[in-house]
């Protein structure tokens, strides 16, 4: 990272942006003052008066160019987005004084509290989530400030979910703000003219919070397509568990895999590294390459701007889980994809694999995430189709949650149902290897859960499937459901559960329950 130059907090608003990169201030963060634009335009901002709120608007993220693979992905420029955001919430909300900042560290935000608090001019906060996993927002809500907690929608959305959700159990100081639109999180801003009237920190987030759940448009899809499910019986469901393997390939939770066999008799076998590559190395190259050139057939389009033999690789690592699957006797294997590709041990990814043993009835699951493909295994079960992984994002602007993630089945209605459009890409957040995305078809009732064998829950909401959305940030497939029941509750239980859900066609609810029952599981709504 750049060195830059010392600025003080107090005088960022007067200062102008950097095109080489953020300003720093005097406490050592890195931050940006009055932000311009990079062509130089400087951003507006009504006069000061003494009766606006100051508010810091906080920009949390690693670098202002993406150092790292998460979201967005590596080498995304925070930059415009900083700027559209420093220089039209202003404009919308003139009511509040805006103090831009960018903040990287938790400890640079502890710094920064500290000046606020001997200057004694700050009134709140705004967190503005633009990457996952950076912990800024954490002493800022812990200060007592009212807070309000906003994200850059396929770039923090992680982190917001899952910090949030634990935040908000112990501060009650704090708004969590998801939505697109950035009108929003301006009518959430101005919630802190309540201070003016003597609201305390808790009023102002109630009331922040409370007023993007009033702007969020009522439910445009009530009805779903028709579609005809055969549901086995839950007895015959658990029975058909005690015969199942799941192998789990550099990595998986060992206390999760202990919990699978204890409650629903699925066995975990865990799978190196080392062996995987052994299966890699004796897979067959022509079958290799006649699979690549089927993908490149049937794929509607292909943007893997790399060497020649980067769809053999994955071919060849799709094998390599089918011989591995075979000499087991498995049905499902969960691959830890992204450490394996990091560290040099998996070739290629397995996302395309994993596509392939999904449309089948097989399970192929992300991340050797073993909740999430425990709930893969008892779909394969229950109505035989296959789930889907996703890391989600929620909108409230759409009333909509956003599944994303680099792979997701082309035949979701199951083995013998139609196969729908798909386009490779590169792995979203590396922009490297070869990932899917799947065009899924809308019109569908959807359930999602976790079937968590730990806490021993299921946990459930609904929705139609009503948009692939297209964007560059985050994961490359994106199946757009707009929510059913109260959009409220999809914000608590990301700290319980984890960012990962499952998603299946189909509406679920009912026998989801009746499984809870069976299992002595507490089944809880999401929403």
């Amino acid at each position: 990272m750049n060195r830059r130059k010392n600025l003080c907090p107090g005088c960022m608003n007067r200062r102008r942006f950097l095109a080489a990169g953020c300003a720093g201030c005097s406490l050592g963060l890195v931050g940006l003052g009055k932000i311009s634009t990079l062509m130089g335009e400087e951003v507006g901002q009504p006069a000061a008066k003494p009766d606006r709120p100051k508010v810091r608007l906080i920009f949390a993220c690693w670098a202002l160019v993406q150092d790292r693979p998460t979201w967005p992905h590596i080498g995304h420029d925070m930059r415009p987005e900083i700027e559209r955001v420093s220089k039209q919430l202003p404009q919308l909300c003139p009511e509040v004084e805006f103090i831009p900042v960018v903040l990287h560290k938790p400890e640079e935000a502890q710094k920064l509290l500290a000046e606020d608090a001997k200057a004694g001019q700050i009134d709140g906060y705004l967190v503005y989530q633009m990457n996952n996993w950076v912990q800024v927002m954490h002493p800022v809500v812990a200060s007592g400030k009212p807070t309000i907690v906003g994200q850059y929608i396929y770039g923090g959305s992680g982190g917001f979910h899952v910090y949030t959700a634990a935040l908000r159990r112990q501060h009650k100081n704090m708004a969590a703000i998801s939505s697109s639109r950035l009108e929003d999180l301006a009518e959430a801003a101005r919630k802190f003219l309540l201070l003016r009237q003597g609201a305390s920190a808790e009023q102002v987030a109630q009331a922040a919070y409370q007023s993007h759940l009033d702007r969020m448009p009522p439910p445009k899809h009530t009805a779903a397509k028709e579609d005809k499910l055969t549901i086995r019986p839950i007895s015959e469901v658990l029975a058909a568990l005690e015969k199942e393997l799941i192998l789990t390939v550099g990595g998986g939770s060992p206390p999760v895999a202990k919990a699978l066999t204890e409650t629903m008799k699925i066995q975990v076998r865990q799978v190196s590294f080392p062996e995987f590559a052994e299966a890699y190395h004796a897979t067959d190259l022509d079958q290799a390459r006649q699979v690549a050139a089927r993908w490149k057939t049937q794929a509607a389009k292909i943007d893997i701007p790399e060497p020649d033999d980067t769809l053999e690789k994955s071919a060849r690592v799709y094998l390599a889980q089918k011989l591995l699957m075979e000499k087991y006797k498995a049905s499902a294997i969960a691959i830890n994809c992204l450490g394996g590709f990091y560290s040099g041990h998996l070739k290629g990814y397995p996302c395309l694999g994993f596509v392939e043993l999904n449309d089948v009835g097989l399970v192929g699951a992300c991340e050797a995430d073993l909740v999430s493909t425990g709930v893969m295994v008892v779909l394969r079960h229950l109505i035989g189709r296959p789930g889907y992984i996703s890391d989600p994002v929620l909108d409230s602007s759409q009333r909509q949650i956003i599944y994303a993630h680099c792979v997701a089945p082309t035949k979701p209605l199951g083995p013998d149902g139609p196969k729908n459009s798909f386009e490779i890409y590169t792995h979203a957040e590396d922009r490297r290897g070869a990932s899917v995305r799947s065009i899924l078809p809308l019109g569908y009732m959807t359930t999602t859960m976790e079937i968590h064998p730990v806490r021993r829950e299921i946990l459930c909401h609904r929705g139609v499937s009503v948009e692939n959305p297209w964007n560059d940030r985050g994961c490359r497939t994106k199946l757009a459901v707009e929510v059913l029941g109260d959009f409220d509750r999809m914000y608590t239980f990301w700290d319980q559960y984890g960012w990962h859900r499952v998603t299946v066609y189909g509406d679920l609810w009912d026998s989801l329950q009746e499984l809870a029952a069976a299992l002595r599981f507490k089944f809880v709504p999401e929403a």
